[in-house]
């Protein structure tokens, strides 16, 4: 994704919930390490907070008076119909609400999530009157105020896997002074926990090679979906499969008790728990699967587009649906990858796989889609469009009376631009443009586009400046940003990464290649480099920037191209052109990890590279 402001609402609480710190013993928030991947398969995903909702009565939570956790009229539920509603009372008052939470020893990854609104009627803007601060234990991660008011509720994520094996309080304490209310309200807490400390028996990622077989009709206006989808998969892995995990990302943007994504009636495994806000979906298998074996999994599937110009939202009369259909997770030898929804960046890492897609729709909807599409009559008023694709990690689509323009680069690849109402012809013919040139420039760099066709969805509403999907993009009208997300064909698409883990080489690797595209040579562009602290790193994982939001575009995608361009420097333009080049066709359709590309770069050069990685802050 590109970098850009968050959502107005978002924006406006984001400073004060990536406050809120969950005091665990003698490590503050702003020590938080990069998670690395540590999820593995002797450890069970659970989710250890109980009663997190507040929908079943009081237990096991304590609270400092009986109206803490409540259904009362002057707030609103995240989901359900409770909630805590701490302080609010416009005088001198002090509200708390602790529950003790076990994370397991044998567990290395844990995620705690909450929901916080608040309003008030302190009307300084300077003054921090009333507030709230969370804790595990002893120690505060972080203070909320009236300063940080907002309209709704906003979800934050913290990394506490640092904290394993410890039984702690959970705790929030709300403080009000003498006079102006302020409302905190908190709901659906969670911490869930996934990892272990037993790898399996190889680090072979699999399941492999899946291939997704989906069927679906959509209402009149393509905001909801329904049918049936099948994943058949491999075990390539010397260690048996006993289970695999199917990620549900777009629950994110529900409730569990309201989720967006709903799978029922599975066959060829039997379904087990949801976990991770409800976005992973663990199915059993009917016996263990042996290296070399496949099997398919179905099931059937609801899909319901909420409001919203995001990544999987509705403009108007126009339905962008990306991350909808559930996907297989990966297990290797961190084990299996669990890792929570970011709406920062990109949480996504799944194989290459084939996908064929039929979507019934009315004929007054445009469907472009990933891969390549057919469309056939329906029923009465329909179209069935049927869209393929070969070796490509996820699949979405869009849905709307758009204003199509096609064209093709010169180098051969078939390019639709896709207008929502409002985008004038000028600035579509513009994005043609920008779409047939960048396609055809990054391909010469890093290996002829593999796709077919490249359909570009344009909406200046979105929030973000664009969204990467393989073989479709959303965007603004932007030159530079449309360039950056047609590089990601290739950095994610083509070379895929752990995005949740290691954001740097999809977006500092897809930025450098927009800069190239763009005849921009990042002169000097290191030197204004400048670190908040000793633990932020160009490596860190999404954990770590979804904690330091402020700081993650900076240094993800400005520092990281920059160290690219350090890097060319160091090894000249004809070296690192083939570096890159021969890279890319090392990993193509596999997966890019920071030692591998390291260990590239240094057999590009009799330069000793360790310093360099050092000065850079590239790990891994």
């Amino acid at each position: 994704m590109r970098r850009t402001p968050h959502k107005t609402l978002a924006a406006s609480v984001l400073a004060a919930v990536a406050s809120v710190a969950f005091a665990l013993p003698a490590t503050p928030a702003a020590a938080a390490q990069p998670t690395t991947s540590t999820r593995v398969a002797d450890c069970t995903p659970a989710q250890v907070v109980s009663n997190g909702g507040f929908e079943n009565g009081t237990s096991p939570w304590s609270q400092s008076s009986a109206g803490v956790i409540t259904n009362r009229a002057g707030q609103t539920a995240h989901g359900g119909t409770s909630f805590a509603w701490l302080d609010g009372v416009g005088g001198t008052h002090t509200d708390t609400l602790t529950q003790s939470v076990t994370i397991p020893a044998g567990c290395s990854s844990a995620t705690l999530t909450f929901w916080l609104h608040i309003d008030t009627a302190e009307t300084t803007s300077s003054v921090a009157y009333d507030k709230l601060t969370a804790k595990i234990g002893s120690t505060t991660l972080a203070t909320y105020s009236n300063l940080n008011k907002n309209t709704g509720y906003v979800q934050k994520s913290f990394d506490v896997s640092a904290f394993a094996g410890q039984t702690v309080s959970l705790g929030f304490t709300g403080t009000e002074d003498s006079s102006l209310q302020t409302s905190f309200v908190v709901d659906d807490v969670a911490l869930n926990t996934s990892g272990g400390t037993t790898p399996p028996a190889d680090s072979t990622r699999t399941p492999a090679a899946p291939s997704y077989t989906v069927s679906l009709s959509s209402n009149s206006t393509g905001t909801v979906w329904t049918g049936h989808e099948s994943a058949t998969f491999t075990n390539v892995s010397s260690t048996a499969l006993s289970e695999v995990y199917l990620r549900l990302w777009d629950n994110y943007h529900g409730t569990c008790s309201a989720m967006p994504i709903s799978v029922s009636n599975v066959t060829g495994g039997s379904a087990g728990a949801l976990s991770v806000n409800c976005t992973a979906l663990k199915v059993d298998l009917p016996s263990p699967l042996a290296q070399g074996q496949t099997a398919t999994i179905g099931f059937d599937l609801g899909i319901t587009v909420p409001s919203g110009a995001d990544r999987f939202g509705y403009d108007g009369a126009f339905s962008f649906i990306g991350n909808a259909l559930p996907v297989l997770a990966v297990r290797d030898a961190a084990g299996w990858h669990l890792d929570p929804y970011t709406n920062n960046g990109e949480s996504f890492y799944s194989p290459a796989a084939d996908f064929k897609v039929t979507l019934d729709h009315p004929s007054t909807l445009l469907v472009p889609a990933t891969g390549t599409s057919t469309d056939t009559p329906g029923s009465s008023g329909r179209t069935i469009t049927t869209a393929t694709a070969a070796k490509v990690r996820d699949f979405a689509w869009a849905a709307g009376p758009f204003s199509k323009i096609s064209g093709t680069s010169t180098a051969g690849v078939p390019v639709n631009v896709y207008s929502v109402s409002g985008i004038s012809s000028s600035s579509a013919q513009s994005m043609l443009t920008t779409a047939k040139s960048a396609v055809d420039a990054h391909a010469a760099r890093f290996g002829a586009y593999p796709y077919g066709e490249l359909d570009a969805v344009i909406d200046n509403n979105f929030w973000f400046g664009g969204m990467e999907y393989p073989g479709f993009v959303l965007d603004l009208v932007s030159t530079t940003a449309l360039t950056h997300e047609i590089g990601h064909q290739w950095w994610y698409g083509i070379v895929g990464d752990d995005e949740y883990n290691s954001p740097w080489l999809d977006e500092a690797f897809t930025d450098y290649a927009t800069d190239l595209a763009l005849n921009k040579t990042g002169a000097n562009c290191w030197n204004s480099v400048s670190w908040a602290s000793s633990a932020e790193k160009i490596t860190n994982s999404m954990a770590y920037w979804d904690a330091h939001s402020s700081r993650y575009s900076t240094v993800v995608y400005g520092y990281g191209k920059c160290a690219l361009h350090d890097l060319r420097r160091v090894l000249g333009d004809t070296a690192m052109a083939k570096l890159l080049k021969d890279y890319a066709t090392a990993h193509w359709y596999g997966v890019s990890t920071t030692a591998e590309f390291k260990a590239a770069a240094q057999a590009a050069t009799t330069t000793d590279l360790t310093s360099f990685w050092t000065t850079h802050r590239i790990e891994g």
